[in-house]
Formats: C-alpha cells, structure tokens, sequence
C-alpha cells in the first residue's frame, strides 16, 4: 500500500485530499506547513508527496527545493495556480507532475499510478519473459517465438503492461488508468479494440486464445500457454 503525504495549508482541502485517498486504498500522512512536513518526510519515508505552493511558513517552491536537497521522493504539486510560468519552475524545481485546482479523486489517483510507474520503472526486469514471448521495455520491442512483432506504440504498452503483471487478471478500467492513463470511463472499447488487434498479432483468436485469456464480465489476463 502506498504511502502519501499531503503538504497543504487549508485544513478542509487537506481532510478532502486524505478521504480520497484513503478510499483509494492509500496509507496517508499530512502536515499543514512546508517545514513540519519536510520532518514529516524524514521520519515517515513517504512513497509521494502532495505539495501545496501557498503554503503559511514558506513559499512552496522553496520548500520543494529543500525536498529535493534531502530526498528523490516522487512530488507531485498541487496548486490553485494555473500560471504557466509557475508550473515550469514547479517541474523545472524537482515536481515529477502537478495538478491544479479544482480536480476530481479519480484524475489524483491516475496522476499518482503514473507517477509511482515512473518512479519504479527502474526496477523492473528490462526484459519481460512468457514462455516465447519476450518485451524488451528498454528498447520498446516484442519477439514471439524469436520473430519481432509489429506493434504500434499503444499495442506495444498494452503488451508490456499485461506481461508485467503476468498471470493476473487485469480490468478494463485498470488499463484505461495505467496503459491510457483516463480517469474515467466510458473508453472500454478501446481497450477492446486494441486487444483484438493484439491477440492478432500474437497469431490467437478470443476464442481460441494462446497468451490472452478473457475473464467475462472482468478483464484479460496475459499468462503462459498450457502447451508449453
């Protein structure tokens, strides 16, 4: 599970931000003032950190270069200010990503999966391996049974995303998140679309499939074929 600390001045944005990620399943901690909440970071070891700019005890972005002094944490700025100026020095200062104000709790928790993605990516086996078939996620190529498969940018992350979580069954929902990164919903037949054109690819049918296997009414799971 994991663990989020909110760096923000307004107690009832801070107490919305907690709600909305607890009901997402995160572990949380919070502070109200730049300095607490870099002790808060010392002693907690966050995951992520949600960082207010208008902060009572500091200017935020002095705070995030203070962060960025003391730790890699993923930081993601949350901010009522839209000025673009502000939001380059933000990414420019150490920010991984930033959100403005106003924003629902399904685009915070999108926001987040993509960032802690980004921020893991790095220990993640550079080759993926399922019986015959291999992705090389460094070099963005899939082999089936030794012959690179044709796969457009999109199908290419679709595979990649299904064979990093082998064996488990994955929702629509959540690969309209993670391979999409949609908020909402409502795209469902995309993802059904691309995975026809990918099980064409990997030489099956839905009806008689090798590598990917419908849950009905669930999602799709990427798993070893049983001849082997």
């Amino acid at each position: 599970m994991p663990h989020v600390l909110v760096v923000e001045d307004d107690a009832g944005v801070r107490e919305a931000l907690l709600r909305a990620l607890a009901d997402k399943g995160y572990a949380t901690s919070s502070s109200g003032a730049g300095l607490p909440g870099l002790a808060e970071l010392t002693t907690g070891s966050p995951d992520l950190v949600l960082l207010d700019l208008g902060l009572p005890d500091a200017d935020g972005q002095e705070v995030l270069r203070m962060l960025r002094a003391i730790s890699q944490v993923p930081v993601i700025v949350v901010t009522a200010r839209d000025e673009e100026q502000q939001l380059v020095q933000a990414l420019d200062g150490g920010a991984d990503d930033y959100l403005v104000k106003p924003f629902g709790p399904g685009q915070l928790d999108a926001r987040i999966r993509a960032v802690l993605r980004r921020s893991t990516a790095g220990h993640r086996p550079p080759v993926l391996r399922v019986s015959g078939l291999v992705v090389d996620t460094a070099a963005r190529i899939a082999r089936l049974d030794g012959i690179e498969l044709d796969l457009a940018p999109r199908e290419f992350d679709l595979l990649r995303y299904l064979a990093e979580h082998v064996d488990e069954v994955v929702t629509r929902r959540q690969l309209l998140i993670e391979v999409w990164q949609l908020a909402y919903g409502g795209a469902e037949k995309t993802v059904d679309v691309h995975l026809s054109w990918l099980r064409r690819k990997l030489g099956e049918t839905a009806a008689e499939p090798r590598y990917l296997h419908t849950i009905r009414g669930v999602g799709v799971r990427l798993t070893t074929p049983r001849a082997d």
